[in-house]
C-alpha cells in the first residue's frame, strides 16, 4: 500500500516544481518524458539562422574557408589562361554587322593577330584585370554556394543526389554569384571593347577617346545610366542564362566523373577532360542567352556604331532573329567554344572549365579537404 500511495506523489509533483524552473528551456529537452516537446525543438533549431549556425561551427566555418578560397583561386587561373579568347569573344559578339561592310574580328586567328599588332599583350590581357577581380568572389561563391546546397539536399551527405537535384543545386548557386558580381561583369564588358577598333574609340574629329579604368568606367556607367540600376543592366537574362548554364555543368562534370573517373582511373589528364567536356555542353545549350546578356549590357553605350538600341531583352531577340536569323544568337561561339577545349600542338593548355574544375579540386586537397565530386 506504500508504494501505492508513494506513484501519486509523484505524479503530482512534476506540476508543483514547473513554475520554479520556467525559464531554461534547455531543462525540458533533458527530461526524458517529453520526447513530443525534444522534437519540437530540434525542429526549431534546424529553423535557425542558416549563416550563424554555420559560422558557429568551427568544423563547417574551416569547410566554408578552404571552399571559398579553392573557389577563388579556379576562377582566376581559370580566366587568365583564356582571356584573349575571352576578349574576342566579346568583341564578336557585340561588333556591328552591315551589308556591304566587313567586321572588324572575322575570325580567330585573324582576330586575334589584329588584336595583337594594335595593342600586343596588353591587348590580350585587356579587361582580365577586372575579369579577375570579378571572376574570384564570383567563382568562390559559385563553389560554396553549391557545396553548401549539396549538403543540404542529401541532408548533410547521409543520401545520395540523383541528377535533377544536382541541376537545381547548381543553377541556385549560378544565381547567387551572378547578383553578388554583376556590376563587375557590365563593367569589364564596357572594357572589353573600349578600346578595341570598333569605331567606339575615336571622337568624332579622330583622335583616340581616352580610355578609364575599372573605378572609371564604373563611375561613368553610374553617372550616365541611371545609378545602381545602370549597374545591373541586362541582370534578368544573365541570370536566366546563368541558372542553367551552371545547373548543367555541375551536373554534367559530376556525372562525367562517375563515368570517366573510377576509382582506380582519377588521372590529371582524365579529370581536366571531364571539365572539358561538361563546359562544351553546357555553353552550348545555353550560348544564345550569353550573346542576348552582351547585347544588354552594352545597350547603355552612347555610340551609334555598336547599331540597334534594344528596348527589352525580348525586343533585342526578336531584332537579332529578323537581322541576322538564328545564327546570331550563336555569334562568337568559335572561340568561346576554344575558351573550352584548347590543345596548342604538344603543349596541352588546360581549357577554361577544365582548368576550373582541377584546381578547385587540387587546391581542396592541399588545404586538407577531400573532393566530394563524384
Amino acid at each position: 500500500m506504500a508504494s501505492v500511495q508513494a506513484q501519486p506523489r509523484l505524479s503530482h509533483s512534476p506540476p508543483s516544481q514547473a513554475p520554479l524552473i520556467p525559464s531554461p528551456p534547455l531543462a525540458s529537452t533533458s527530461q526524458p518524458t517529453s520526447a513530443p516537446a525534444l522534437a519540437q525543438q530540434v525542429q526549431e533549431l534546424q529553423k535557425a539562422p542558416v549563416a550563424q549556425t554555420l559560422w558557429n561551427d568551427a568544423k563547417r566555418r574551416q569547410e566554408l574557408i578552404v571552399y571559398f578560397a579553392a573557389g577563388g583561386c579556379a576562377g582566376a587561373a581559370s580566366r587568365t589562361v583564356v582571356s584573349p579568347l575571352e576578349r574576342l569573344k566579346i568583341l564578336q559578339q557585340v561588333q556591328p554587322r552591315q551589308a556591304g561592310r566587313a567586321v572588324a574580328y572575322s575570325g580567330v586567328w585573324a582576330g586575334l593577330v589584329k588584336m595583337w599588332r594594335e595593342e600586343g599583350f596588353r591587348g590580350f590581357m585587356r579587361g582580365n584585370g577586372v575579369n579577375c577581380v570579378r571572376i574570384v568572389p564570383y567563382s568562390a561563391v559559385q563553389f560554396t554556394s553549391y557545396e553548401q546546397l549539396k549538403k543540404w539536399f542529401s541532408s548533410n551527405g547521409q543520401k545520395k543526389l540523383d541528377t535533377p537535384t544536382r541541376l537545381c543545386a547548381g543553377a541556385l548557386a549560378g544565381i547567387c554569384s551572378v547578383v553578388t558580381t554583376y556590376p563587375l561583369d557590365l563593367v569589364r564588358s564596357r572594357l572589353s571593347i573600349a578600346s578595341a577598333s570598333l569605331s567606339t574609340s575615336f571622337n568624332p574629329d579622330g583622335s583616340a577617346k581616352k580610355i578609364p579604368g575599372i573605378w572609371g568606367m564604373t563611375a561613368k556607367v553610374y553617372a550616365e545610366e541611371g545609378g545602381v540600376r545602370g549597374l545591373y543592366k541586362g541582370i534578368v537574362p544573365t541570370a536566366v542564362g546563368v541558372a542553367p548554364y551552371v545547373g548543367i555543368n555541375f551536373a554534367a562534370y559530376e556525372l562525367l566523373r562517375g563515368i570517366i573517373t573510377p576509382p582506380d582511373k582519377q588521372t590529371t589528364l582524365r579529370k581536366l577532360l571531364c571539365g572539358a567536356l561538361a563546359g562544351t555542353i553546357s555553353q552550348t545549350c545555353t550560348y544564345p542567352l550569353d550573346v542576348l546578356r552582351r547585347k544588354m549590357q552594352v545597350n547603355g553605350m552612347k555610340d551609334p556604331v555598336l547599331g540597334v538600341r534594344y528596348s527589352s531583352a525580348t525586343g533585342a531577340v526578336i531584332t537579332i532573329l529578323k537581322t541576322e536569323g538564328i545564327q546570331g544568337m550563336y555569334r562568337g561561339l568559335w572561340p568561346n567554344l576554344r575558351a573550352v577545349y584548347i590543345l596548342c600542338d604538344e603543349v596541352k593548355v588546360a581549357p577554361s572549365i577544365a582548368t576550373s574544375f582541377f584546381v578547385y579540386e587540387s587546391v581542396k586537397e592541399f588545404l586538407g579537404q577531400k573532393s566530394t565530386f563524384n
